[in-house]
């Protein structure tokens, strides 16, 4: 087991009767090392929100966030930040490419923190290798705004894995793009999620986004369903 979900919860409001809203109630679940799965709902439903909470970009009011083993809840954050360069691999719906920087480099910006040049130097082969793997060589010195938006957003893929992380979070990632370059991300996705064995959460409000998945779960008043698993 990857990451266990203890009983998380989360509201927003200003504290004032009737002006809070409960937007993820005692939400308990594991991920596997590996596995790959969606979370579903609407606009406004918790999946963002969720999605923070297991990439420590937010905090539950509430419960507990185990990462083999660990729980991350208690760590300060210096060892968040950390622990999120190393281990979690984020993307979303915007690539939020660096416009002045090249696609190798912009690849290249997690490693930036990384002090063991030996490990540096393997990123940087490993970059080569991605950027070849997804149809990108040819692209690789040039910049964000002479991509099309499928390449921007596969650069953002690249980038999000480039230091091996465990565990890949993916908001939205295709809402900004046509429909035969969403299904090309989100095969791209799943490739590397069998090939690397990194363990892949898309955040989608599309039911064919989410067919894709091995488990989908939907996100209702607060709490996960799961609407579909392996047959």
């Amino acid at each position: 087991m990857l990451l266990r979900l203890n009983n998380i919860n989360k509201a927003f409001g200003s504290g004032q009767p009737g002006q809070i809203k409960q937007v993820l109630r005692d939400i308990s679940m594991e991920i596997d090392q590996g596995e790959n799965l969606a979370f579903l709902g609407p606009s406004g439903s918790g999946k963002s929100t969720l999605l923070n909470i297991i990439g420590t970009l937010d905090k539950p009011d509430s419960g507990d966030l185990f990462f083999e083993g660990r729980n991350i809840i208690e760590y300060s954050e210096d060892q968040l930040a950390t622990f999120r360069n190393r281990q979690i691999g984020f993307i979303f719906q915007a690539h939020h490419l660096l416009p002045q920087c090249s696609v190798l480099e912009n690849i290249l910006v997690p490693t930036l923190p990384l002090r063991d040049s030996k490990f540096k130097k393997e990123r940087y082969a490993r970059a080569l290798e991605l950027i070849k793997e997804v149809d990108l060589w040819e692209h690789r010195d040039k910049l964000p705004g002479t991509l099309s938006g499928g390449e921007c957003q596969r650069v953002a893929v690249i980038r999000a894995l480039i230091n091996e992380p465990k565990l890949l979070l993916a908001d939205e990632p295709t809402g900004s793009l046509d429909r035969k370059n969403a299904m090309g991300i989100i095969s791209l996705l799943l490739k590397l999620n069998k090939e690397l064995n990194t363990s892949l959460i898309v955040v989608t409000h599309s039911m064919e986004i989410g067919s894709k998945m091995t488990n989908t779960y939907d996100l209702v008043d607060g709490q996960l369903v799961l609407s579909n698993s392996p047959s």
